[in-house]
């Protein structure tokens, strides 16, 4: 990092521009200071990112957003050469900060090896995730593949960095310098650059190191940093993440075109998209003290995120996503379980063939209300089975030594999950599938069937993502981001109240009292209740008392009442009284009429009249 950028006063900043150069589309938001001292988005621009053929220079989408936000705010950003302006002239034009974040030609993506694939290999993983990667591929000695189908899986792998780990402080060696023959043998190239060595970051035992590097050095861009599971009881990730935050800097943005023209222009370092979304949802955890649950699902991955008691996570699923990566939710989750969210009958093969031609034309959006539906039901699926892969790498680490009594001693879990849903304070929800939903109800009921959260949760949606910029901000500046976060970027849509346990349908589940009023929700029902915004725009808060029937539990123990002030949103205040787990009913005319008064219940319209077959928007 230049001089320049270390001596940032985040006092003096009055002005912010900030970009994300993503795979298809390059954001830029401004950013100013308000008399009153808050910090306010003015405007934002987009236009196609210019990483590949025929521009292949990153910088001509940046300048294109940017000067679409210069026409909306009246100012001048750039300077006659077409790069930002900073810092902020004496005449109103230019800025304070230029930052930018980046997953423009695919992100970072990462192979991890490591010697023990649920000890070293799977805390390499978080480390990768944690850096803002795609992990690729995760091999490990125990993953049930034969040598040679290790060197032949890394040979078509094409990462952009290569991150090792196993054994701890004094453990094996033998196995990590096999690992490194492998790796030798298998000679991987990296993505971008094809005349530069494969970077690889070894974070392992420390005494292996200088034999590993007599194999590798010469082959690879080799570096070493301490290990990230010195102990069995310990992990140590900070260190990874950083080199490879490094490497991200120094190796994969300056081959990609332009970056390195872009990283001249910017105030700090930039940053990769999905850590960006990171550093915000932790910058707002702590500072706000709650436990948060973000999701980003997209085209081909989805994304998810946790600070659970200060431990935060992030996750990737590559494999899931809303358009090139539809058929594999429907390959996961199989035709059943996403044709149970349609409140409408519909044969399986035509939502087959609905979702196969979404598949090849990606850029299509829903042309009529059921092909909404069927996109909604994918979301469900996906964001479902994104957050079942979370939960399986937010937890403890495996083999540690645990006490116990003689009633656990034939238990076989070793770790316990970080997510606990009912000391879950907030749902963040971002992505064009929740973001843009028509309703915003729609983007409540779909996080409340995919998390089915626990208690009392506050559910939100990010407006128009901004969350990366607001990420890179945050290292910089987080007064600056937190109040655009809080009234610019987050729609609040309202609180949930979800009690667990099940009983049978119509009986009582639980009562809601609040000053003057008082109702009694069935279980197997929704209820909505207005507690909507106040004339600021900030959610109306109330006290309520919440007594659920003797079969459930809202955190104080089953039939123990609760008094809480919750907040409102957009949507109101949603009692959830289907139960936890929540389970749809087998009998598909049962499941049908569920389903529609769910929907009636938030004031979601349901197609005029029913369909056998799902229309495909082929323009």
């Amino acid at each position: 990092m230049s001089t320049a950028k270390m001596l940032i006063d985040p006092n003096r900043v009055r002005s912010i521009l900030a970009t994300d150069c993503g795979s298809t589309t390059t954001k830029a938001i401004l950013i100013e200071k308000q008399p009153d001292g808050a910090y306010r988005l003015i405007c934002r621009g987009e236009a196609p990112t210019t990483v590949e053929a025929p521009f292949d220079d990153v910088t001509i989408g940046v300048t294109n957003a940017i000067r679409e936000v210069e026409e909306l705010c009246g100012r001048r950003l750039l300077d006659d050469g077409g790069e930002p302006l900073t810092p902020q002239q004496e005449d109103g034009s230019g800025v304070d900060l230029y930052l930018s974040t980046s997953s423009a030609g695919g992100g970072l993506q990462m192979t991890v090896i490591g010697v023990v694939k649920r000890m070293s290999a799977e805390s390499a993983q978080r480390a990768a995730l944690g850096a803002g990667a795609i992990v690729i591929d995760v091999l490990a000695t125990d993953d049930g593949r034969k040598d040679f189908e290790r060197v032949e899986r890394l040979r078509q792998l094409r990462p952009d960095i290569l991150l090792m780990a196993g054994g701890t402080d004094g453990g094996t060696v033998i196995h990590l310098v096999e690992m490194a023959e492998m790796l030798l043998a298998a000679d991987p190239r990296p993505r971008l650059g094809h005349n530069t060595k494969l970077p690889v970051i070894y974070a392992g035992n420390p005494d292996a190191y200088p034999q590993v590097a007599e194999i590798l050095n010469g082959h690879f861009d080799l570096r070493q940093v301490p290990n990230l599971r010195p102990s069995l009881e310990r992990e140590n990730l900070g260190p990874a993440r950083e080199a490879i935050h490094e490497v991200f800097l120094q190796h994969v943005m300056q081959q990609a075109p332009g970056y390195s023209k872009l990283l001249n222009w910017t105030s700090a370092d930039i940053m990769s998209t999905p850590n960006a979304v990171g550093k915000i949802m932790q910058t707002i955890a702590e500072q706000q003290g709650i436990n948060l649950l973000g999701v980003d699902i997209g085209g081909a991955t989805t994304d998810v995120f946790s600070v659970f008691d200060g431990h935060f996570t992030r996750t990737v699923s590559a494999n899931l996503g809303m358009s090139y990566s539809i058929c594999n939710v429907l390959a996961e989750a199989k035709i059943a379980r996403i044709c149970r969210w349609l409140p409408f009958p519909v044969e399986p093969s035509e939502v087959r063939n609905q979702l196969r031609n979404k598949m090849i034309r990606p850029t299509t959006i829903p042309q009529l209300l059921t092909d909404l539906l069927l996109e909604q039901a994918v979301c469900r699926e996906a964001l479902a089975l994104a957050f079942e892969h979370h939960k399986s790498l937010a937890r403890d680490l495996f083999g540690v030594a645990q006490a116990k009594n003689v009633g656990q001693i034939f238990e076989q879990k070793t770790s316990k999950s970080f997510i606990n849903s009912l000391d879950l304070d907030m749902i963040v929800g971002s992505g064009g599938v929740l973001s843009h939903a028509p309703l915003r109800a729609q983007a409540a009921l779909m996080m409340l069937d995919a998390f089915q959260p626990e208690g009392f949760t506050l559910l939100t949606v990010d407006s128009i993502f901004m969350m990366p910029q607001l990420g890179v901000l945050s290292t910089l500046h987080p007064e600056a981001a937190t109040h655009v976060f809080q009234r610019d970027c987050l729609v609040y849509l309202g609180t949930c109240i979800a009690p667990i346990g099940v009983s049978r349908e119509g009986e009582p589940c639980v009562t809601v009292e609040g000053e003057g009023w008082k109702d009694t929700v069935p279980f197997g029902a929704l209820r909505l209740y207005s507690l909507g915004l106040n004339a600021a725009g900030e959610p109306m808060e109330q006290e309520i008392t919440v007594t659920p029937s003797r079969a459930f539990d809202l955190g104080a123990g089953r039939g123990r009442a609760v008094r809480r002030v919750v907040k409102g949103g957009v949507v109101g205040l949603i009692v959830d009284a289907r139960g936890r787990p929540l389970q749809l009913p087998a009998d598909p005319e049962a499941r049908l009429h569920c389903l529609q008064q769910w929907y009636r219940a938030l004031n979601i319209p349901l197609p005029q009249q029913n369909r056998t077959v799902v229309e495909t928007n082929v323009s």
